[in-house]
């Protein structure tokens, strides 16, 4: 799962007490960032094995800190908590939370048995990466479903909404393709930490443009 994580976040922004759509989108990727930023450090690991699973092959054998259920909802308290610091408003926080620990639960559709309750066996994930047919079209339909319902539930308040909302669909078509059909990598090497890390945080600013030009019709 990549740009499906955001289907969350396009949904959760309907909420007249949500955050901004670009700190939602952090909210549903956040847990990756954490992952890859942990990798770089080496306190995370994963390893690149052709073959691991049809779609993908990330190895994803040591992520207990942030791909644990346990650490999701550890990240997803904290980020709460964060919202609620700078806003002093509770459900926006509880929002933003819900979406953070909402990408354990998305990758567990997809993931390999690699997923785990608190960092330790029994390992989880229904490997829906092992069938194409099922993944891609899941995935294409989560993220444009979403953002077809945030379109349906926000109105353009900017000459630039339209610009902002094809920019942000360029880019969630780019990401997944390169995702997808990109060659696969050699390694599991700093470069390509650094890359997710970007694509995420890019994704968050086009997202956040977006919010900025649109509001709810119903607020």
């Amino acid at each position: 799962m990549f740009i499906g994580h955001f289907a969350p976040a396009m949904i959760a922004a309907t909420h007249p007490k949500a955050p901004g759509l670009g700190t939602l989108f952090v909210a549903g990727q956040l847990v990756d960032f954490g992952f890859f930023g942990f990798a770089l450090m080496g306190i995370e690991n994963f390893r690149i094995t052709p073959g691991i699973t049809t779609m993908n092959p990330l190895d994803l054998y040591d992520m207990p800190f942030t791909h644990s259920l346990l650490g999701s909802g550890i990240w997803a308290i904290g980020f709460a908590l964060l919202i609620w610091l700078f806003t002093n408003n509770r459900t926006s926080a509880v929002v933003g939370g819900a979406v953070v620990l909402s990408h354990w639960f998305l990758d567990l559709l997809v993931h390999a048995p690699d997923l785990t309750i608190a960092g330790s066996p029994p390992m989880m994930g229904l490997g829906l990466w092992n069938y194409p047919l099922v993944a891609m079209p899941l995935e294409i339909l989560l993220t444009f479903g979403a953002l077809s319902y945030y379109f349906a539930k926000s109105k353009a308040t900017s000459p630039r909404a339209n610009l902002a909302l094809a920019l942000l669909i360029i880019l969630l078509a780019a990401l997944q393709i390169f995702n997808w059909f990109a060659p696969e990598p050699e390694a599991a090497t700093p470069d390509m930490m650094i890359s997710a890390l970007v694509a995420f945080a890019l994704a968050a600013l086009v997202a956040a443009f977006v919010g900025k030009t649109r509001t709810l019709k119903y607020a």
